[in-house]
């Protein structure tokens, strides 16, 4: 049974997965909850399994985003552009995140959602959390060696948490040290690296339970949350999705090809980590596998990609900072009669550009929306009208947040001749995404994936 299972392709098995989850949870939802309120045993079996597949997920974060960095920066010494590659990682995930903001605002003038819009008025609530530019600054400091934060629940408890940013300059002055010491850090780097093949064998295993994954997850989703709600806010909902897929299906598209790239090839290569994104809604979940994909299928040297996709994770959110937050702000401007101007748009704009990076350490869509609206002088309280729908709008901004998280390197290891053209143009069907067998951190040969 095992072995036939193997001969199925692996995104045959994440489709089937997905389609079963939306049985499931449509199940589920029939249902309905038990006696108390609280979720069947159906919903709490998926929402189980989805939670521990994401979990897995993050938990080889830290030591991938760590190890594979410190590789990286030691790895420089090979490359002659390291300042430049960096330079127009940042220039890209700007210029993208531009078009993605322009576009939001269009559909926000064409649409009218805040005025074509049934929500009540009851709805307004202070939201949960809130951004700031001086988080920016904050999130760079380390609180200590692990990058680890804390909060306290409601029921007293303490959870922990890593703060992507932090670790990556960590690790980026751990790898730029190794270098400055030279000869003596040769065994410090020889572990480093080892610790890498091992992560990545791990993070193999975790690939492979995808397919589990993903049925828990959409099954959650659909019995949790529905389409019902819907309906007060269907224009505003339907405006975004529209801008996620003027972004996702012509934006990218264009750039690729007006790059030489094949558009139908990147998809190909890039679809495992954007379906990921849109059933767990986590960029940092999906982390491991953008990387991976972004080596292994698009051709993005390791040492390149390494360093470039865990900093799109904080600051590349084409969907949740630029078109959901410029949406959201005519949403709410408009709901409450508040005129913008054109000095407003283009506020709307520049916060969307930088303003990721600003809320780095306290990512979310949510907090990217505060400091829009806080920027622009519009009640916070207008966040709590969109709530309701927040889960069915973040599966589409997670999916196009990591498409560009993996589009970006793509398009700048083209620009300056690093792209292996070969792999990219290989064509190979999309199967489980196999290891990369470690030579002193340089890319070498995809073995086959069923080796």
């Amino acid at each position: 049974m095992l072995a036939r299972l193997r001969r199925v392709p692996f995104a045959a098995q994440v489709l089937l997965a997905l389609v079963l989850g939306v049985v499931l949870g449509l199940v589920a939802r029939e249902i309905g909850p038990v006696a108390d309120g609280s979720p069947n045993w159906l919903t709490s079996t998926l929402q189980t399994v989805g939670n521990t597949f994401v979990t897995l997920l993050k938990v080889l974060v830290p030591p991938l985003i760590v190890t594979a960095v410190i590789v990286s920066i030691a790895n420089l010494k090979q490359v002659s552009n390291a300042a430049r590659l960096a330079g127009q990682t940042l220039l890209w995930f700007g210029i993208t995140a531009l078009i993605a903001v322009s576009i939001g605002i269009g559909l926000g003038l064409l649409t009218e959602p805040g005025r074509n819009s049934s929500v009540d008025a009851a709805a307004q609530a202070p939201p949960p959390s809130t951004g700031s530019w001086f988080d920016f600054l904050t999130g760079l400091v380390p609180g200590n060696v692990l990058g680890l934060q804390a909060a306290a629940h409601d029921d007293g408890s303490v959870g922990l948490s890593f703060n992507v940013l932090q670790l990556i300059v960590l690790a980026v002055a751990i790898g730029v040290a190794a270098l400055k010491v030279g000869e003596p850090a040769e065994p410090f780097l020889a572990v480093v690296r080892a610790a890498l093949a091992i992560v990545q064998k791990v993070l193999w295993w975790v690939i492979l339970l995808a397919p589990i994954g993903t049925l828990g997850l959409i099954g959650n989703a659909v019995a949790t949350y529905g389409w019902e709600s819907l309906g007060s806010l269907g224009v505003f909902a339907g405006a975004v999705y529209a801008g996620l897929a003027l972004v996702l299906f012509v934006v990218y598209p264009v750039l690729l090809r007006a790059h030489g790239l094949s558009p139908v090839r990147w998809f190909a290569g890039a679809w495992p980590a954007i379906q990921l994104a849109f059933v767990s809604r986590s960029s940092i979940g999906t982390l491991p596998v953008t990387e991976r994909v972004t080596e292994q299928e698009l051709g993005v040297p390791r040492s390149y990609a390494s360093f470039a996709v865990p900093l799109g994770a904080t600051t590349k959110m084409d969907g949740c900072a630029a078109i959901y937050p410029a949406l959201a702000a005519i949403f709410v401007a408009q709901f409450f009669d508040v005129d913008l101007s054109i000095t407003d748009y283009l506020l709307i704009a520049l916060v969307s550009v930088v303003g990721s990076a600003a809320t780095a350490g306290v990512t979310g869509a949510v907090v990217m929306l505060t400091l829009t609206l806080s920027t622009l002088g519009l009640p916070l309280a207008g966040v709590g009208l969109l709530l309701a729908i927040d889960p069915i709008l973040d599966m589409g901004r997670t999916a196009v947040n990591v498409a560009g998280q993996a589009l970006v390197p793509t398009i700048v290891a083209k620009r300056e001749g690093i792209l292996d053209l070969e792999r990219f143009h290989s064509g190979r069907p999309v199967e489980p995404l196999a290891p990369v067998a470690e030579t002193g951190g340089v890319d070498a040969d995809l073995r086959p994936a069923n080796a």
